[in-house]
């Protein structure tokens, strides 16, 4: 929580280095290399190189836009499976019911 929350209130959402979060909030290196390795494989935060042009070739810690985009489709993915699309369709849900 303390890395978002510190990313968040980031100049320009960009953090140059997590360590001095880990410092301030009392929490150990290896925690912080651990919550930084998950909140990266789940897509919350980026690693910008410092070839990045974008962020003015600084290297840092973003958000990532891979997470809201996923969470994005998979609501309008859930809108389009509530809605009925025809009787064929209706009849092969009825039946993959009978086969759980």
């Amino acid at each position: 929580m303390a890395i978002f929350v510190e990313l968040k209130w980031a100049d320009g959402q960009f953090l140059s280095a997590l360590e001095p979060v880990a410092d301030r909030h009392g929490l150990s290196r290896r925690t912080q290399e651990t919550v930084r390795a998950k909140m990266r494989r789940l897509g919350l935060i980026d690693h910008v190189s410092r070839f990045n042009r974008k962020y003015g070739y600084r290297e840092g810690w973003v958000f990532s836009t891979r997470f809201s985009k996923a969470l994005n489709r998979a609501a309008d993915l859930v809108s389009r499976l509530k809605e009925p699309k025809d009787v064929r369709q209706k009849a092969k849900e009825e039946r993959l019911i009978d086969y759980i």
